[in-house]
């Protein structure tokens, strides 16, 4: 009885004590800040692909066509010049990282954008998905959905309202000549 005791004893203790497997959800980790201080870094412009592998590949609202780390911070600093102001809100952004059943660790956020674009100095509020696969601890690839459209049309009304200036400016000095 003694050593039954015992014997029950030792498996309770060997299966109290077994390590807890990793995390399949969680909001906070390493990897989430990393995604902040990538984010926040974006807001200062003081860009940083000391948190990706060099082999890493963005994906902005596409599958298809994807960016390096270099080229992504080009992408973001010839965007510079349409912005008054841009940069990701601090107030109710969700961040979420999870394993997959393959042992893939992922962060999703979802954010709002704001921006104030210089031709028009109208402010815009975008909500962004971003999903970031990290490995060891760097991000390997990152995916970026957003819908541009109303920024698309802002540019098209500015060039036409410029055009429209221009023709009208070219026809008074037309026919001041006369």
């Amino acid at each position: 009885m003694k050593k039954l005791s015992l014997l029950l004893l030792t498996v309770i203790l060997a299966i109290g004590c077994q390590q807890k497997g990793a995390e399949r959800y969680t909001q906070k980790s390493p990897e989430i800040e990393t995604v902040k201080k990538l984010l926040a870094n974006y807001n200062s412009q003081s860009y940083d692909t000391s948190m990706y592998v060099d082999t890493a590949k963005t994906y902005y609202n596409t599958k298809d066509n994807h960016m390096s780390p270099t080229q992504t911070i080009a992408f973001h600093k010839q965007n510079e010049a349409n912005y008054a102001a841009r940069g990701f809100l601090d107030k109710d952004q969700e961040y979420e990282m999870v394993v997959t059943d393959d042992g893939e660790t992922w962060v999703n956020c979802w954010v709002d954008w704001e921006a104030t674009l210089a031709v028009n100095n109208q402010k815009y509020d975008i909500p962004i998905h971003l999903t970031y696969q990290f490995i060891d601890g760097k991000i390997v690839r990152e995916y970026g959905y957003w819908d541009s459209s109303v920024l698309v049309l802002a540019f098209q009304e500015a060039e036409a309202q410029k055009k429209m200036t221009n023709q009208k400016e070219s026809d008074e000095h037309g026919h001041s000549e006369e």
